[in-house]
């Protein structure tokens, strides 16, 4: 890979300003000092300092970001907010997407990344990584709903869903409800409740796979996946 390039995949500095920092001499290869700005270098394997200070080289990112609502999973739009918008620079770098959606009006746990053979294995059908999420429905949730989610809802267009978990967490006039998704059909969850007469009232992802949302991010707030967390993504919650 070209030193540059290097650089600007880390989103550490665009190609020119690498030419800058070269002709500065703050940036050496295994203790030498770069000539140029274009060198092969071995990101894997070779020392590479800027002002005297280790640039470690990541392959991909990994982004945990509490979506708000109004916000749309998508790379652009040119009405609307999208994930990658609230993205801050140190973060953001060329080719990341959402790995998944929700919904405009869904808040919660959106996964960013650059690394399209990841995110395959968490939407693949085959996988059924589930989805946690939190709702607020308008009315008591009863054992028949229950059990039906359990054993696979069948939707006003005959389309049947895989067996769901059902939880209520917060019993009452407008119960607060956990729902444990193995699939992802459009406006899933809401059409759920609409096959029981029900209306979800708001509705917000709260786990990937074995992946808390961090509770400390506010909504439109994002930080970077640990490497040990990466791995609980494609765990089954607990």
């Amino acid at each position: 890979m070209r030193l540059d390039k290097f650089f600007s995949s880390q989103s550490l500095a665009s190609r020119k300003e690498v030419k800058t920092l070269v002709r500065q001499g703050r940036i050496t290869v295994n203790g030498e000092p770069a000539k140029i700005s274009d060198i092969q270098i071995d990101p894997e394997c070779d020392i590479i300092l800027l002002d005297g200070k280790n640039v470690s080289y990541k392959k991909h990112i990994y982004i945990m970001l509490n979506k708000p609502q109004g916000v749309v999973s998508a790379t652009e739009d040119r009405q609307h907010t999208t994930v990658l918008d609230l993205v801050p620079p140190p973060l953001y770098r060329s080719g990341l997407f959402p790995a998944g959606r929700l919904d405009k009006d869904t808040e919660g746990f959106v996964l960013l990344t650059d690394d399209g053979d990841f995110a395959h294995r968490i939407l693949s059908p085959k996988k059924h990584v589930p989805k946690t999420y939190q709702a607020v429905i308008d009315q008591p949730v009863n054992q028949t709903d229950i059990a039906l989610f359990q054993e696979g809802i069948t939707l006003a267009d005959g389309t049947v869903c895989m067996s769901a978990q059902l939880n209520v967490l917060d019993p009452g006039p407008q119960p607060l409800v956990e729902i444990v998704l193995q699939e992802g059909k459009y406006h899933q969850i809401k059409r759920m409740f609409e096959s029981r007469g029900k209306k979800v009232l708001s509705l917000k992802r709260t786990k990937i796979g074995g992946l808390d949302l961090d509770p400390n991010l506010a909504p439109g707030e994002c930080r970077e996946i640990l490497h040990k967390e990466r791995f609980k993504i494609l765990e089954s919650p607990k």
